[in-house]
């Protein structure tokens, strides 16, 4: 095996686990910044102004989500590619980052819909958690 096509293999791949960090980042700050709007929206609410404010925190709750559903969606189809990088023969590393044209079983088809990823467990379980607490705080502070 060739030294030099070896080390370009571990470069692309390094590329490659470059971008899946990126993603993870996003995904974490997202949630992050999602946690924290919905928290300043229903102190502001609840400090004497009109309480149907609160359900204003629903508007960045669904944006965050959104978004962070793309990044996790991207995210999956750049593990897809670094697997094929992996198994790919030495002499044929190209560099390519590009994943729309990645090959993939049908169960990776599936888990990069973007309607998956919305609805992936890590997604349902955060965002609908907050949403949840959101609908409870609003019925405890009698919104509706």
């Amino acid at each position: 095996m060739d030294n030099n096509a070896c080390e370009k293999k571990m470069k692309h791949l390094e590329m490659v686990e470059g971008i899946i960090e990126r993603m993870g980042n996003n995904s974490f700050q997202l949630k992050g910044w999602a946690v924290t709007l919905v928290s300043i929206i229903g102190a502001l609410s609840a400090q004497g102004s009109d309480r149907r404010f609160f359900l204003l925190s629903f508007l960045p709750l669904v944006a965050f989500w959104l978004l962070d559903s793309f990044y996790l969606q991207k995210e999956r189809k750049y593990r897809i590619l670094y697997k094929n990088i992996s198994i790919k023969e030495e002499s044929n590393i190209d560099f390519n980052m590009d994943t729309r044209n990645i090959v993939m079983s049908g169960k990776e088809t599936s888990r990069i819909c973007y309607f998956k990823c919305l609805f992936s467990i890590t997604e349902v379980l955060f965002y609908g958690v907050i949403a949840v607490a959101v609908l409870v705080l609003a019925f405890i502070l009698k919104v509706f």
